[in-house]
């Protein structure tokens, strides 16, 4: 990913904190002719031996994509969280252009297919777990076990070991005088998201 040194995040607890927040993920593979992508929950667990950490996820087994993991070659993984227009007239600098703010983490690693079944039930119940622990009223995962084999046989249970983190956030550093108007221009936003974005550029803009 192109990634200008200003805009660059390097914090490992900062990536890892990213991924858990927007982790509905962008799953990227190649089948040796044509790129393949799948959208889909991914859970990041943190690393106890000082590595990395892993991706977990599974997909459809009607869903080829699964096969591209196969080979042992590295995928790629993409986190996207909030992103906004960038009118230039909130600038205070001019001549200006329009342009846009994002935040973004890309991950390459090596995938495993979770082919042991207490393994892969063990996995969905902490995918589970992880969405459901917030809630007031939560699903506590009871259902027939007839039920529950019959979906498990028609997903397929993936990690993947990470060789790599690169976070960009864009979000006017490049432009520290003009950062104030374009704060001020999203917070008084009626869009959720420009807010998200101007909380994200008062974290980890200009002055952070």
């Amino acid at each position: 990913m192109y990634s200008p040194a200003v805009f660059k995040i390097d914090d490992h607890a900062t990536l890892v904190a990213f991924m858990r927040q927007y982790s509905f993920a962008t799953i990227i593979t190649h089948d040796g002719e044509v790129p393949h992508a799948a959208h889909m929950p991914v859970l990041c667990r943190e690393s106890s031996g000082g590595g990395e950490g892993t991706l977990v996820s599974h997909l459809a087994r009607a869903n080829p994509q699964w096969r591209h993991f196969e080979n042992g070659q590295e995928v790629l993984v993409t986190f996207t969280g909030p992103h906004a227009y960038i009118s230039p007239s909130w600038y205070d600098t001019q001549p200006a252009v329009p342009t846009w703010n994002y935040t973004v983490v890309h991950v390459y690693g090596i995938p495993r297919l979770v082919t042991d079944p207490q393994e892969f039930a063990t996995m969905l119940e902490e995918l589970v777990e992880f969405y459901e622990a917030p809630r007031a009223n939560r699903w506590h995962g009871t259902i027939p076990q007839e039920f529950r084999d019959n979906l498990m046989r028609a997903i397929v249970g993936f990690e993947i070991k990470i060789t790599r983190i690169e976070g960009k956030f864009k979000l006017s550093q490049n432009r520290p005088a003009d950062a104030p108007g374009v704060m001020a221009a999203l917070e008084d936003s009626v869009d959720q998201t420009d807010r998200e974005v101007a909380g994200m550029m008062r974290r980890y803009g200009s002055d952070s």
